[in-house]
């Protein structure tokens, strides 16, 4: 259960984080109310994924879901432009979370 709780809160926070663009310095209503109930919801959810999960993992886990699929979605969907080093970038923390995992980290 706490994976679904996490995976719930990075796609809140993806969503949150995705609005943002939308919201123009939070002039524009819709895309705000988005924002903030987003990350709301995902420190909830977050929150609840760290009583059964270590923050090291849990953390790393949320943080580099969330740029990875934050940035994928800026390249196919939002015309930002996409180069090797970006690309090696997202590979890196791919490979940081999973040597997390790997590393065993407790709760």
């Amino acid at each position: 259960m706490p994976y679904v709780f996490l995976t719930l809160a990075i796609a809140s926070e993806i969503c949150a984080t995705i609005s943002m663009k939308f919201c123009e310095g939070f002039t524009r209503l819709l895309p705000s109310i988005v924002v903030v109930l987003g990350y709301l919801v995902s420190f909830a959810l977050f929150s609840q994924a760290l009583k059964h999960m270590s923050v090291s993992t849990a953390y790393a886990i949320w943080s580099g879901a969330g740029t990875a699929v934050v940035a994928a979605i800026g390249f196919s969907f939002l015309g930002e432009d996409v180069n090797l080093l970006k690309v090696g970038g997202i590979v890196l923390i791919i490979a940081g979370v999973v040597a997390l995992n790997l590393g065993g980290a407790s709760h």
